[in-house]
């Protein structure tokens, strides 16, 4: 059995995630981040009042 059916470029392309949801992921994360520091703040604010 040769292994050639594993070589080609679209069996390569299935194996990675796309760039489109790669980048989609990252900027989630980057605002669900922000957003929890957003809240830190705010209640870090408000518990000195």
């Amino acid at each position: 059995m040769s292994d050639t059916a594993n070589s080609t470029p679209r069996a390569r392309t299935e194996e990675r995630t796309p760039a489109g949801i790669a980048v989609r992921v990252f900027i989630y994360l980057v605002a669900v981040h922000f957003i929890a520091a957003f809240f830190f703040l705010i209640f870090y604010l408000g518990g000195d009042a």
